[in-house]
């Protein structure tokens, strides 16, 4: 399964009012598992940025004006996320700027161009309910490392959601669950094969069970009886 999260920094709170996205970061993920590929890049919002804005992600305009326009780069925005499953945390938010950008070249929305969204936001709140979810906030609940992060940063963003994401889904496919389910003679009880071809079994020398059998008279003489794994059935495999 293909997965690519998304995250953007903006000039402002509201692409209705013509803010325009400054910042765009994306990272894949195949099978659960990071492969390293990234985009990453800056563009020249053709506008001012405000001052909240700012304080928020530390750009101004005079430092993306030589970063290219958004219509220069939007296919290859559309080519990393084509056929992905696109994580967002506040996914409205970025959907509404990434929308409004591809109105501006005749791209069509989004969700159209890519294997769907996810608005990891809405997955948190209904984990944690009456719970902060911001990413800060899932951060600390998961341990995940931010201390890094004095300002958003929209790669950075995505990093950080990758590894919460990642944690907040451990359970789909966890080892613990496989080992149930085959003990239970569940789904994948087939499949799993115990002992494992290839298990090396060290076998204890003649000194070593003297000493274990020695450990095991001393511990039954203290208490007076024999130690209660002295007394349970061998299990076999």
């Amino acid at each position: 399964m293909r997965q690519v999260v998304l995250d953007t920094e903006t000039t402002g709170l509201s692409a209705s009012e013509g803010h325009r996205i400054i910042e765009i970061g994306c990272l894949e993920i195949v099978n659960r598992r990071l492969t390293g590929r990234t985009l990453h890049l800056y563009l020249n919002p053709e506008r001012e940025i405000d001052e909240a804005a700012t304080e928020v992600h530390g750009m101004t305009w005079d430092d993306l004006r030589d970063k290219p326009r958004f219509a220069e780069v939007a296919e290859r925005v559309l080519g990393f996320c084509e056929g992905a499953e696109v994580l967002i945390h506040n996914a409205a938010f970025d959907l509404s700027f990434l929308d409004a950008e591809l109105a501006r070249v005749d791209l069509g929305r989004f969700r159209d161009r890519c294997g769907g969204v996810l608005d990891t936001l809405l997955m948190a709140r209904e984990l944690h309910p009456g719970k902060r979810n911001s990413l800060d906030a899932l951060c600390d609940r998961y341990g995940v490392s931010n201390s890094h992060r004095t300002l958003h940063g929209a790669l950075l963003d995505s990093e950080l959601l990758a590894e919460v994401y990642l944690a907040m889904t451990r359970g789909q496919d966890s080892f613990e669950i496989g080992l149930d389910q085959a003990s239970s003679g569940g789904p994948g009880a087939e499949a799993i094969e115990w002992p494992p071809r290839g298990l090396r079994v060290v076998t204890a020398s003649a000194a070593e069970a003297a000493a274990h059998d020695a450990s095991l008279a001393t511990i039954a003489k203290e208490r007076k009886g024999p130690a209660i794994w002295a007394t349970e059935p061998a299990q076999t495999a």
